[in-house]
């Protein structure tokens, strides 16, 4: 009965056991469950009023800069939303994303045509509206996989919560890659055009939008045959599109 009445008890003490240890990891999961969201939250709030000093593509860029034997770059400088000429605002948005101002963050036709496009290789490419591009270059990094589009999804939502349009679009004109070490609208009107981006024509603001895809590779001051085209063609429907105010 004593052998019994033992093992009782250890088995008493293995269940109290393991029941402390699953209430200790709850209440860990539930911790870190409440940082993450606290976090981001308050870095996005933060970001309201805050201009972002880096962000990681930048760094990344110039560490790779500095591999291949070429000088530490990041060429950049803020400029308020309402000193970028309305031409850029217009060309990013004629040229990167029709529907930015009427879509909650994601366009869902462009989506839908990428994942079309991209089944055979199953890439991750197209349909990234201006807000998504926010998400991604301000808090997030450039590999390609679903965790960290999941992750963009999850920003994006956020800043279309507690941003205006105007904001996202501000950002987005300032931190956007536009060209070799060069980010933001005024680096890249000086850069291309050594002028400010207070004042670009309807073409070099096309220009400049237009090398977006690739501005590691195109260079707005000589443009391709098919950069060209492209700027050609964001000139003609900039007219079409309302901006922010």
């Amino acid at each position: 009965m004593a052998i019994k009445r033992s093992s009782k008890r250890k088995n008493t003490k293995k269940k109290t056991t393991a029941n402390k240890l699953n209430t200790l990891v709850k209440k860990w999961l539930i911790r870190l469950v409440i940082a993450f969201f606290g976090g981001t939250i308050t870095w996005v709030l933060l970001l309201t009023f805050i201009n972002p000093p880096l962000t990681y593509l930048q760094v990344k860029r110039a560490f790779e800069r500095k591999a291949a034997g070429k000088e530490w770059k990041i060429d950049k400088k803020w400029l308020p939303y309402e000193d970028i000429s309305d031409n850029l605002k217009r060309a990013a948005i004629a040229g990167e994303d029709a529907y930015f101002i009427s879509h909650s963050g994601f366009d869902t036709k462009a989506i839908r045509k990428a994942i079309e496009r991209n089944q055979a290789g199953k890439t991750l490419r197209g349909g990234s509206t201006i807000s998504q591009q926010v998400a991604k270059n301000v808090f997030l990094w450039p590999q390609r996989s679903w965790f960290r589009k999941g992750m963009e999804a999850y920003f994006t939502v956020l800043i279309e919560a507690f941003w205006s349009k105007k904001r996202i679009l501000e950002v987005y004109l300032n931190v956007i890659e536009m060209g070799q070490g060069v980010y933001g609208a005024e680096a890249a009107a000086n850069y291309y055009f050594h002028k400010s981006a207070k004042s670009m024509t309807r073409k070099e603001a096309a220009l400049i939008i237009a090398i977006l895809p690739s501005p590691q590779k195109w260079d707005a001051r000589r443009p391709s045959a098919y950069v060209n085209r492209r700027a050609n063609s964001i000139v003609r429907y900039m007219g079409h599109y309302r901006i922010p105010e």
